[in-house]
């Protein structure tokens, strides 16, 4: 009866520690898959990132460009302004 009581309990101890070690490469396993899948997803981030700071260089490189435009723009507005003026007082004086 003792050695029928042993034989079941080895028989136990066995499946429980094999039980445990098929759990335990599974989760290792699982471990893996989601370490891959976050290393991926963090390439992916930050290539899209690289895209945002490259998005943003252009932007600001544009934005100095209007902003050369738009003094160029005033200058030639003023520059104009001053000499249509000047006729304007000239045709005045022509008129009176």
């Amino acid at each position: 009866m003792k050695t029928t009581k042993n034989y079941w309990l080895i028989l136990l101890i066995t499946a429980l520690l094999s039980s445990c070690s098929l759990i335990n490469d599974e989760a290792e396993r699982r471990l893996n898959e989601l370490k891959d899948k976050t290393e991926s997803l963090d390439s992916l981030i930050n290539k899209e990132v690289d895209k945002v700071l490259a998005l943003d260089s252009l932007i600001n490189s544009e934005t100095d460009k209007v902003k050369k435009l738009d003094s160029i723009i005033n200058e030639s507005t003023s520059k104009l302004d001053s000499i249509s003026n000047e006729k304007v007082r000239v045709f005045k004086k022509i008129l009176e």
